[in-house]
C-alpha cells in the first residue's frame, strides 16, 4: 500500500499538470449574457471602473479575429464569450475564451442569402445555464449546448410559423429566455409573437395578431427585440413590431393592447426602455418617439400616450436609450447620435438633443458605473458622465479598422470593454486600478 504522503504526492502533481485546463474552464467575471445585459435595458451595475480614459483610451486587454462578418454584438458568462457572423457563406454561432478570446467552438446555423440586404447577421445570442439560442438573419432559431456548440433543437421562423419581416433587412432579433421558455417574433398574423419550452422547442402559446394594428408602418416583425414589463400589474411581452408597440399577456400570448403613431414603414428599430407602468419607445425615420402609461381595463390593459415627440424634437435610429434613474440617455436624430438626457415621466430635455461631438452617425449606448459608453459609426467611442447636469466627456478613442459603418453594441462585463468590429473583437480593461 502506498504512504500517505506519495499519494498525497501523486495529487500535487495532478493539479499542477491540469491547473491550465482548469484555469481556462473557470468561471470568468463577467455577466452580460443576452442582448443588452441582464435585464436587457444597456445598464451594468458594475462599480470601481474607470471614470477617465487616458488620451489613448483604456488599454487593450487582448485582440480575436474569426469573427466573421455582421453587427451581431457579444453575450459573456461563466468564462465564456458568444457571437455570431458569415464565414465562407454560411453564418455561425460562435464562442471563445473569457479570459484571451481564444476560439473555443464553431457551429454553422444558416446559409444566408446574399444580395443588397445582406449584413450578416444583427442579433446576440441568449446563454440561459448550459444553453443558448440564437436567431440567424434567415430566421432560423438555434438552441445549442454552451459548452460544445452542438445544436439541441430548430426552428423556422418563416416555415414553422409564417414569419415575415417588415421589410428587407432580414430576421435581426435576439430572443429572449424567462424561466423555462424562449419568446420570440415571428412577425406573423396568427404568430406574432411565440412562446417554446426552451429545452425541448415545444410551443407553448401563439399570439395572433388583429388584421389591422393601424395605418402606419408594415405588417411583420421589427428588427427590435421583447422586453418583460410588470405594467398594470400583468406580467406581459412587449415588442415593436412593423406595425409599432404591442404587449401580448406571458401567460397565455393574449394580445392586451397596441400603439401603432410610433411605426414607420421602413424599419422599427431600438428595443423599448420600461419601468413600472410607463413605456418609452423611439423610432427614424422621420416618426419620433413616445411614452406610454398602462393601466387595467376589465381583464386587459390599456396604453394611454403620455407624450409624443416629433422626429425633429426626438428619435432614435438604431443606436438604442438606457433609463438611469429618472433619465432616458441616448443619441438622437436618423443616422446622428446627438447625445440627449431626457427626464423620462416630465419629457423635458436636462441636456441635447441637439449637441455634436466628435462622433458621427448612430450611438449604441450602454451604461455602467455613472458613465455611457457610446459609439459612434465612424468608431468612435465617447466616455460620457450619465448626469443631468450638464453634458461632460471623460475620454474618447478611435477603433481601430474600422470599416463602416461601426454598428454592434458595447458591451461591458468583468471589468472589460467588448467591442465587436466585424471578423475583430477587442477586449479593453476599464477596471479601475486598486
Amino acid at each position: 500500500m502506498k504512504s500517505c504522503a506519495s499519494v498525497l504526492l501523486g495529487v500535487a502533481l495532478a493539479l499542477l499538470v491540469f491547473a491550465p485546463a482548469l484555469e481556462a474552464l473557470a468561471p470568468g467575471g463577467g455577466n452580460w449574457p443576452q442582448w443588452r445585459g441582464p435585464n436587457r435595458d444597456g445598464v451594468s451595475t458594475e462599480t470601481g471602473l474607470l471614470g477617465d480614459w487616458p488620451a489613448s483610451g483604456p488599454p487593450l486587454a487582448w485582440k480575436t479575429t474569426g469573427l466573421g462578418a455582421g453587427f451581431s454584438s457579444v453575450s459573456v458568462t461563466a468564462g465564456r464569450i458568444f457571437s455570431m457572423g458569415d464565414r465562407g457563406g454560411r453564418q455561425f454561432a460562435l464562442a471563445f475564451n473569457e479570459a484571451d478570446g481564444k476560439a473555443l467552438w464553431a457551429t454553422p446555423i444558416a446559409t444566408p442569402t446574399y444580395d443588397d440586404a445582406s449584413t450578416g447577421p444583427r442579433g446576440t445570442p441568449t446563454v440561459a445555464g448550459d444553453l443558448l439560442y440564437v436567431i440567424s438573419s434567415e430566421g432560423d432559431l438555434v438552441c445549442l449546448e454552451t459548452a460544445t456548440g452542438r445544436e439541441r433543437w430548430r426552428k423556422s421562423l418563416a416555415e414553422d410559423f409564417g414569419g415575415q419581416m417588415m421589410s428587407h433587412w432580414r430576421f435581426s432579433e435576439s430572443p429572449l429566455v424567462d424561466g423555462d421558455r424562449v419568446v420570440f417574433t415571428p412577425g406573423a398574423a396568427a404568430a406574432g409573437l411565440v412562446a417554446l419550452d426552451r429545452r425541448t422547442g415545444r410551443e407553448i402559446w401563439r399570439a395572433a395578431l388583429p388584421s389591422s394594428l393601424g395605418p402606419k408602418g408594415r405588417d411583420g416583425a421589427g428588427y427590435s427585440s421583447i422586453v418583460i414589463s410588470q405594467g398594470a400589474g400583468v406580467k406581459q411581452y412587449v415588442q415593436l413590431l412593423g406595425r409599432g408597440l404591442v404587449g401580448v399577456r406571458a401567460s397565455d400570448g393574449k394580445l392586451l393592447w397596441s400603439y401603432n403613431r410610433v411605426a414607420n414603414g421602413t424599419a422599427n428599430i431600438p428595443t423599448p426602455v420600461v419601468k413600472g407602468d410607463y413605456v418609452f419607445a423611439s423610432t427614424s425615420y422621420q416618426t419620433g418617439s413616445a411614452l406610454l402609461r398602462l393601466a387595467k381595463a376589465g381583464d386587459g390593459v390599456q396604453a394611454t400616450e403620455v407624450y409624443f415627440f416629433e422626429p425633429a424634437s426626438l428619435q432614435n435610429h438604431h443606436g438604442g436609450f438606457v433609463l438611469v434613474g429618472d433619465y432616458l440617455y441616448g443619441g438622437h436624430g436618423h443616422r446622428l447620435g446627438f447625445p440627449f438626457c431626457l427626464n423620462m415621466a416630465s419629457g423635458k430635455f436636462s441636456w441635447g438633443p441637439n449637441i455634436r461631438n466628435a462622433g458621427q452617425g448612430s450611438a449604441a449606448v450602454v451604461y455602467a458605473d455613472g458613465r455611457l459608453y457610446f459609439r459612434y459609426e465612424n468608431g468612435k467611442m465617447l466616455l460620457i458622465e450619465a448626469t443631468p447636469e450638464g453634458y461632460k466627456e471623460h475620454g474618447s478613442f478611435d477603433i481601430p479598422e474600422v470599416r463602416k459603418p461601426s454598428w454592434p453594441h458595447p458591451v461591458i462585463a468583468g471589468g472589460k470593454l467588448y467591442l465587436r468590429e466585424q471578423d475583430n473583437l477587442y477586449c479593453y480593461n476599464v477596471a479601475a486600478s486598486k
